[in-house]
């Protein structure tokens, strides 16, 4: 086991200076959770690598413990020899005799038997050294992801929606070859959910010979919308008006994301150039912040008729209009 004590902390999640009850804590709940016999056989190769390492990287890291523990008392009983010349005095206690094992200390008490401390890197551990890079090994490397689209309309984006994604990954045989398998999954879509998004199914990817099963990750895409645009948390409406409406009055009706109408009327006012009117609440949900949505802006862009129906004095005279109106 002659790897650094840093990669057995980081198996087991826990900082240098942890106690012994601490590792011990941190290795129970970990074990629960890796144990092989609680995993399904797709996520089991990776459980059954993990709960290796986490037990190599326990037993390391507590006989690393119990080595610090001897050598103390190596330490202690060498200061005791040379302060007492190496016999105790009467009534201070049992004598205590030091002697040589694989360069470690072992002491013993007349009438108990001699206490043995196994050397933890020890160069002829050579196998455990062998099987615990391999178990570690696996835990740090995985195949490349497989990565696919999740394409959602905007009123799935808005609502929420279950979706199956049908995807194919490769899977290796107990011979060790490898076969293709189609696989379905359901995604479960949450309203608000943005471009980006990314979906991750762990150890559904491909696999590989000594690597970890990769992760199947589906990265959510927004299929543009023939009405609304999404900026942010706020959907966007833009919407042309005829010059002649723009001047004597103009309505405009639509249905939001959700399937409630919606009617804008524009009767004692004139609709100027770039006019925007704001809908509190009717855009996108957050999900950040349940029950709260973002807003509809509605953009409306006025038509002017084509230059060949206009004389300059009427286009003239249509930019004073405009002007003192708006």
């Amino acid at each position: 086991m002659g790897n650094p004590p840093e990669l057995y902390h980081k198996i087991l999640n826990i900082p240098k200076d942890t106690s012994p009850q601490e590792i011990r804590t941190a290795y129970k709940n970990l074990v629960k959770k890796w144990h092989p016999d609680k995993h399904p056989p797709s996520s089991k190769p990776e459980a059954e690598a993990r709960f290796k390492a986490i037990s190599e990287a326990y037993e390391a890291l507590l006989d690393q413990q119990e080595n610090r523990a001897v050598f103390r008392l190596c330490n202690d009983g060498r200061a005791g020899e040379r302060a007492g010349g190496g016999v105790l005095g009467a009534g201070v206690g049992p004598r205590m005799e030091r002697t040589r094992s694989d360069d470690f200390c072992t002491r013993s008490a007349p009438g108990t038997p001699a206490r043995e401390f196994k050397k933890v890197y020890s160069s002829g551990n050579s196998g455990g050294r062998r099987a615990f890079a391999e178990f570690s090994s696996s835990i740090m490397r995985k195949a490349p992801p497989l990565e696919r689209k999740l394409e959602c309309t905007l009123e799935e984006l808005c609502r929420g929606c279950k979706k199956e994604v049908k995807f194919t990954r490769d899977v290796v045989t107990k011979n060790g070859s490898i076969v293709k398998k189609e696989v379905t999954q359901t995604v479960v879509v949450k309203p608000g959910w943005r471009k980006g998004k990314q979906v991750v199914f762990e150890g559904m990817g491909d696999e590989r010979p000594g690597c970890l099963p990769a992760d199947a990750i589906f990265t959510v895409s927004e299929k543009k919308h023939s009405t609304f645009k999404r900026v942010g948390n706020d959907l966007v409406l833009k919407a042309e008006v005829p010059l002649v409406s723009a001047l004597t009055g103009w309505s405009l009706s639509f249905r939001l994301l959700s399937g409630k109408k919606v009617s804008l009327a524009f009767q004692d006012e004139v609709i100027c150039p770039g006019l925007e009117k704001v809908i509190r609440g009717e855009g996108m949900p957050i999900p950040e912040h349940k029950g709260a949505r973002g807003d509809l802006r509605v953009k409306l862009e006025v038509v002017f008729p084509k230059d060949k129906e206009l004389t300059d004095e009427q286009r003239a005279g249509l930019a004073e209009i405009l002007k003192g109106s708006c």
